[in-house]
């Protein structure tokens, strides 16, 4: 009777766990979203497209880099999957300086690869617009 106490004790263990790591890695870096809204939300806002942006913002939360669509947080939508290239969500995570460094090369690129007309993740920015809207 012990034993089966024990090996239920230790599988709900192990159970939760596993979901503690399962959420844990599902979850987007609330460093780099602090980063974002230091580089590009103004507090307060004075312009029209800086409310526009704060408002966004603070309705997608993760899905600045986060697919909405999408049912697994893991997926980013097309910003963040150009982020994900420059920065390691463990290594770079308290990397201040690395992640606002990454946040000014993604501003630079096209918003649709391939597109030369397309604007670029800044010009949506300063539109008033999360990067990944078109």
């Amino acid at each position: 009777m012990k034993r089966i106490r024990l090996a239920l004790s230790y599988g709900l263990l192990v159970l939760a766990c596993l979901l503690v790591l399962n959420i844990n890695s599902a979850s987007a870096i609330k460093q780099f979203s602090d980063e974002f809204k230091e580089k590009y939300v103004k507090d307060p806002a004075k312009t029209s497209e800086e409310k526009s942006l704060t408002e966004a913002f603070a309705k997608a939360k993760c899905n600045v880099c986060h697919d909405a669509n999408s049912k697994s947080k893991k997926d980013h939508n097309h910003y963040g999957k150009e982020l994900a290239k420059l920065l390691d969500k463990k290594a770079d995570m308290k990397d201040k300086k690395k992640i606002q460094e990454a946040l000014t090369k993604v501003e630079g690129m096209k918003s649709k690869p391939g597109d030369e007309k397309a604007p670029t993740y800044g010009d949506l920015i300063k539109q008033g617009k999360l990067p990944a809207e078109q």
